[in-house]
């Protein structure tokens, strides 16, 4: 080690001075020079807030915008949860009874027979964002009830745009044997040419998002507050 630095000689200020080039309009100075140079700003900066550093990061301590998003997505479905939302176009229905929507728990068929039950479940499946199927199965009954044949090729195609293919935002999960047999009955279209396709979906809802619709907070809420209004009447 050098002597001077041992010693704790340091050279004088003009040795580490930087090249002078004359002064910088306020106007024209970066914001990154801006911070570095005033330090009354970094006083005055919150405490809290961290750069946005990557979000690759092992440790999980940063607060890039990638973690952010992630964070507020976990906590999208519980918000939805607690403040249920008017659903858009739903069916009209009338309010089921206690009795009823006690019946849901014990049958996936009997809830998704009732207009309330269906209201309510496609509810749920809006907080997990798979509203998708619920539509597509309504979709599917309503083209079952059309006899002109002009209306079923309309309805067949535009249902086929609107969840069979592959760019639509609201396509719905189906193996490939299932849409092979779509495509080939999309050539005449009748009101059976999505059967194998329902009876996919409805089997998804039925062992993948029933289970969970029971222990929702959606459900048990429903249940216990039309306990209540019973026992009070």
């Amino acid at each position: 080690m050098c002597f001077r630095k041992r010693n704790g000689y340091r050279p004088p200020d003009h040795f580490n001075a930087k090249i002078y080039t004359g002064p910088v309009p306020a106007d024209r100075e970066s914001p990154m020079a801006r911070s570095e140079t005033s330090p009354s700003r970094a006083q005055h900066s919150s405490p809290t807030q961290r750069p946005n550093t990557c979000c690759f990061c092992w440790c999980c301590c940063c607060s890039c915008s990638c973690l952010t998003v992630r964070r507020e997505d976990e906590n999208r479905g519980r918000l939805k949860v607690q403040e249920l939302e008017t659903i858009p176009n739903c069916e009209a229905c009338t309010k089921p009874t206690v009795e009823e929507m006690k019946q849901w728990a014990h049958s996936f068929d009997k809830l998704m027979k009732n207009p309330a039950g269906r209201n309510v479940f496609r509810e749920f499946l809006r907080t997990e964002y798979s509203e998708e199927n619920m539509l597509f199965w309504l979709a599917c009954e309503d083209l079952k009830k059309e006899i002109n044949k002009s209306a079923i090729e309309e309805k067949a195609r535009m249902i086929y745009e609107d969840y069979i293919s592959i760019l639509s935002p609201k396509e719905v999960s189906l193996d490939s044997r299932v849409r092979e047999v779509i495509n080939r009955k999309m050539q005449e279209p009748t009101t059976h040419t999505f059967e194998d396709a329902q009876l996919q979906i409805y089997t998804l809802m039925h062992r993948d998002s029933y289970p969970r619709f029971l222990n929702s907070h959606i459900y048990r809420s429903l249940v216990q507050g039309g306990s209540r209004s019973s026992s009070e009447s």
